[in-house]
C-alpha cells in the first residue's frame, strides 16, 4: 500500500460536490464532519475534499494549515477505508472547531470518524 494522495483521489468536480451536499449523509466526530455519497461516476474508489470554514478561521494561513493536517491524517489512514469499504464514494471532510488541534489529536479524530463511517457502511449492507 502506497501512502500517496494523488490528483485522481481529489474531489474537484463542482457537480459532484453540489450533489454531495444535496443528497449526501454525514458522520460526525467533533471537530470533523464527514459528508459522503455513494456514486458510480468515479474512476477511483474514493474521491476526497477538505474544507475549513472562513467563518471560524479568518486568516487563510490558519485554514490552509488545518487543511494540510487533515490531508496528512487522511493520507496516512486511508488504507483502513480502502480495505473495508466496497463501492465508490465522494467524501468531504469539514473541520468545525474554532481552535486549531495539534496533529496527534486530529489524527485520533480522523481515525474515529473513518471507523464510524466503516461501521455505518457495514450496517447498511
Amino acid at each position: 500500500m502506497r501512502f500517496t494522495f494523488g490528483n485522481e483521489e481529489k474531489l474537484k468536480s463542482k457537480k459532484q460536490i453540489e450533489q454531495l451536499f444535496a443528497e449526501g449523509n454525514a458522520v460526525k466526530e467533533f471537530p470533523i464532519i464527514m459528508k459522503f455519497l455513494k456514486t458510480d461516476a468515479n474512476d477511483f474508489p474514493i474521491k476526497v475534499a477538505f474544507s475549513v470554514p472562513k467563518r471560524n478561521f479568518k486568516l487563510a494561513v490558519h485554514r490552509n494549515r488545518i487543511k494540510r493536517l487533515l490531508r496528512e491524517t487522511y493520507r496516512l489512514n486511508k488504507h483502513t477505508l480502502l480495505n473495508n469499504v466496497d463501492g465508490k464514494y465522494v467524501i468531504m471532510f469539514i473541520y468545525t472547531d474554532k481552535t486549531e488541534l495539534n496533529y496527534t489529536k486530529l489524527e485520533e479524530k480522523m481515525i474515529a470518524v473513518l471507523n464510524k463511517f466503516i461501521k455505518k457502511q457495514k450496517i447498511e449492507l
